[in-house]
């Protein structure tokens, strides 16, 4: 086996207030300090520039939309270039009038942009009204090259489909990252916030092993309501990084925070001999997934 590739990841969990302008600062100021602590590679959570708006179906918040060229990857490329790190930063992306994308953009250690991806899956639920707003992707699932390996990067929702994270590694991601918005209503939280953050894990971490590749979740925190008479949601954090067989290098609690891990990208050869799961793959007998559903045979139903 070649010498260690180690590359340092880091994830910021951080919370999101109504100003823009603030939260770009203080995204600014937590991937600085990041690279302080060794970051080479650093990811923000979903949409970070704002409060999580699609909690309501409100037009006026298409305004805060803007072109892949615009103010947050303008302000992140110097951040990435001071930083001298690499730089996951997702943003709500203004493609024409009346065509919007859930995207993120993923920087150099020289502030040029390496690469970009659009969400491909978009929800639909109760304080969770996605395709209202968004497009879906048409990038496609992909691995990008970076100075520090090849890495994919999905957007939350992404994140349940085994999918996207096969596709990606396919393409010899090393790491696959997701930045994500995700918590309970409050009124849910009781009885079913433990067991969907454990699920939410689980899935996750399964891409991990399934894949023989790091992950990182990076997720907001903290309780945000769009308005006076709405729920909000809590923001259950829980950032975390694992390695190619699941284990967890780092993870958060429900607190801002950053995680700073030590991935060697040469554990992905090493497990995939262990696990061969990428060579036995019955390629011939797959043809089905691409079906919406496959009915059962007439007389075995």
């Amino acid at each position: 086996m070649p010498q260690s590739r180690n590359v340092t990841v880091g994830a910021i969990q951080m919370s999101m207030s109504r100003d823009v302008r603030e939260n770009l600062r203080k995204a600014a100021d937590l991937v600085a300090e990041a690279a302080k602590r060794g970051a080479q590679i650093v990811c923000l959570p979903e949409l970070f520039g704002s409060q999580y708006f699609c909690q309501i179906e409100d037009g006026a918040h298409f305004d805060l939309a803007e072109p892949l060229s615009g103010p947050t990857t303008e302000t992140m490329s110097r951040v990435a270039k001071q930083a001298g790190v690499v730089l996951v930063v997702p943003f709500f992306e203004r493609r024409a009038a009346g065509v919007y994308h859930n995207s993120a953009v993923i920087l150099e250690r020289d502030g040029s942009i390496a690469g970009h991806y659009r969400k491909m899956h978009i929800p639909d639920d109760p304080s969770y009204y996605e395709k209202f707003y968004f497009t879906p992707g048409d990038l496609g699932f992909r691995a990008i090259d970076t100075s520090v390996g090849r890495v994919g990067v999905l957007i939350c929702w992404d994140q349940w489909y085994p999918e996207g994270a096969r596709l990606t590694a396919l393409q010899g991601a090393e790491i696959l990252f997701y930045p994500t918005a995700i918590g309970c209503l409050p009124m849910d939280r009781g009885e079913y916030g433990d067991a969907q953050r454990d699920a939410w894990r689980t899935i996750q971490r399964s891409h991990a092993i399934a894949n023989g590749v790091f992950v990182a979740a990076v997720n907001r925190v903290g309780h945000e309501t769009p308005n006076a008479t709405s729920p909000g949601i809590d923001f259950w954090g829980s950032s975390f990084l694992c390695d190619p067989i699941g284990a967890v290098l780092q993870h958060a609690g429900e607190k801002e925070q950053i995680l700073i891990a030590e991935c060697d990208l040469n554990r992905v050869e090493t497990i995939r001999r262990d696990w061969p799961f990428l060579r036995d793959r019955r390629i011939d007998a797959y043809g089905g997934i691409t079906e919406r559903f496959i009915d059962a045979p007439q007389g075995e139903r």
